[in-house]
């Protein structure tokens, strides 16, 4: 089932990355003591990084593998959007960016002391509608040059016109990979793909009892919906994909789990890439798979190499 493209075929693969993006910061330092204020840890900052987190993770993925990404999104004038901008230039991503003074480009200030996470903090507004409107615009102008179009949605208001979106591209015979968001999927019908997590999923269909039971609600979504296909990663158990063929597991690939974040970027990142590239879906679930195992073995938002992927 599984067919690696050569580094060529990817490098000419080009992908478009719509939706919420967001700056990651990572505060670390060290824990000697608990603050005589209240029972919690004292963290005495010692350094700090900021990373491409959301839909820019994922359009870093994409240019990773070396693949071609450019992201459509909107930001603001703010400290935090500057330091986007200069972060998306260094990976080498082509950006279309709305920018806005009064919005406030989203970031996600993570603690870390010991190795693990203390506490998250979010900053975050919603964008105004005539913006979005205007991403739209560069969104339809760019569409033709694109293989593939990839949805990030984090329920900051970036993808409010995605139902026109996936129009557009699927009436230009693209296919549309959605990492989608909530319990309600109806924004979503007529996509390409879904890659909703095991959590995520629940939300929308409820419990299921054994495999019957998840197929046969995968299915029914994806064919109320209009989908066709939803992809379901479930960590240690792999992923599993529900298409019109019916259901096709891909076992998890057996390796230390450092640190979940982004993976579901990467995950949905190597999908429209191995699809731009030519594959079948069926063909690029493996691959995928394969590099949901390697960015979980490091910390934070991270992508993989073409090398990592392949050898």
């Amino acid at each position: 089932m599984q067919l690696d493209p050569s580094q060529s075929v990817v490098q000419a693969a080009k992908v478009m990355v719509v939706g919420d993006v967001m700056l990651d910061r990572y505060w670390f330092g060290a824990v000697d003591r608990i603050s005589p204020e209240a029972p919690v840890p004292v963290v005495r900052i010692t350094r700090d990084e900021e990373r491409l987190g959301g839909a820019a993770n994922a359009a870093l993925n994409v240019v990773s593998l070396g693949a071609q990404a450019t992201l459509l999104t909107v930001l603001g004038t703010d400290e935090p959007g500057q330091h986007l901008r200069e972060l998306l230039a260094r990976a080498g991503i082509q950006a279309e960016l709305e920018l806005d003074p009064l919005l406030h480009s989203t970031v996600k200030l993570r603690i870390i002391g010991r190795a693990q996470q203390l506490i998250r903090l979010d900053f975050e507004n919603q964008p105004p509608g005539e913006l979005l409107l205007r991403l739209l615009d560069r969104y339809t102008q760019a569409l033709a040059a694109h293989d593939t179009v990839l949805c990030s949605d984090y329920g900051k208001g970036g993808l409010t016109h995605l139902p026109r979106m996936i129009e557009l591209a699927r009436a230009a015979g693209k296919a549309v990979l959605i990492d989608p968001k909530g319990s309600d999927y109806t924004p979503y019908v007529g996509a390409s793909v879904l890659t909703p997590n095991k959590a995520e999923l629940t939300q929308v269909v409820g419990a299921w009892k054994d495999e019957s039971g998840l197929a046969e609600r995968a299915q029914a979504l994806r064919e109320r919906l209009g989908i066709g296909a939803l992809v379901l990663t479930r960590a240690e158990e792999g992923m599993s994909l529900f298409d019109a063929e019916g259901q096709f597991d891909v076992p998890a690939v057996a390796r230390e789990v450092y640190d979940v974040t982004g993976a579901g970027d990467t995950v949905i990142a190597i999908l429209a890439c191995m699809m731009a590239a030519g594959l079948s879906l069926r063909q690029a679930l493996p691959i995928a798979n394969r590099a949901g195992g390697l960015v979980v073995g490091k910390f934070g938002t991270a992508g993989v190499s073409y090398t990592e992927l392949f050898g």
